[in-house]
């Protein structure tokens, strides 16, 4: 059974209304879960960059404080060689002196010494004896 000419051009129409009456309802409603979907995703995407925004800003106060710290550290440090540099002068003081004073306790020592050997060489040669 052959369909006429008629029949087809009728069944194309048939066809092409259904299809009109539902493609545009579905595609509207397409295009608006799309849009819901890209609605959703920019928020997530602004939420995902204040997240990021606030990360960076929390590295950036945590990055100056650990400077300040390391500054004040390396002020402590300085203070301290600082008292170990005066430290050290007046250990220095103490060795200088220490070394004045064995300069004249071997001159008075050396003194004492050779005095008392000229008397007793002295005594020994000029006493009777």
């Amino acid at each position: 059974m052959a369909l006429a000419e008629d029949d087809i051009q009728r069944i194309r129409d048939i066809v092409r209304e259904e299809l009109d009456a539902r493609t545009p309802e579905s595609l509207v409603r397409y295009d608006i879960e799309l849009r819901e979907r890209l609605v959703r995703l920019e928020e997530e995407l602004k939420h995902q960059r204040e997240l990021m925004e606030q990360g960076f800003r929390a590295m950036d106060r945590r990055f100056s404080d650990l400077l300040e710290y390391i500054d004040k550290r390396f002020e402590q440090v300085d203070k301290r060689f600082e008292q170990v540099d005066k430290r050290l002068e007046a250990l220095e003081r103490r060795f200088i002196q220490m070394d004045q004073r064995f300069d004249r306790f071997m001159r008075w020592s050396f003194s004492l010494t050779t005095g008392v050997g000229l008397l007793i060489v002295a005594a020994v040669k000029y006493l009777p004896g």
